[in-house]
């Protein structure tokens, strides 16, 4: 009998950012409680993202990989967006901090697939 095969993690995580990085830009447009429709996309986007984020361990990814991803593209798209939405600025330093944090998730994700875990022997 075979093993069905494991499903993928990159699709709940991809989506766990989308709401991560959503509820984020909503805090900001939130402005403290001037705005309170806004924290209602707040309290769904972590949410929602969290639990994303625990089907994506559950589907193996490693912990230190799936956080390091989330939170680093997370980082970028907030970055970028609020430039975007909000006319803040990124200065120089900014952006060669976010060029080091793509550059980090990136040798993460590579040194993920270097070392298999050990599988356990009975």
């Amino acid at each position: 009998m075979t093993t069905p095969p494991r499903r993928s993690a990159w699709p709940p995580l991809l989506v766990a950012i989308a709401l991560e990085v959503s509820a984020t830009l909503a805090l900001r447009a939130a402005e403290g409680f001037t705005h309170p429709l806004w924290l209602i996309v707040v309290a769904i986007g972590y949410s929602g993202s969290l639990w994303l984020l625990s089907i994506v361990l559950d589907r193996g990814m490693p912990v230190g990989v799936a956080y390091g991803i989330w939170s680093a593209i997370g980082v970028v798209l907030t970055a970028v967006l609020g430039t975007v939405l909000f006319g803040e600025l990124l200065g120089p330093v900014q952006i060669i901090g976010v060029g080091v944090i793509v550059v980090g998730v990136l040798l993460v994700e590579l040194g993920s697939h270097k070392r298999e875990p050990a599988e356990a022997t009975s």
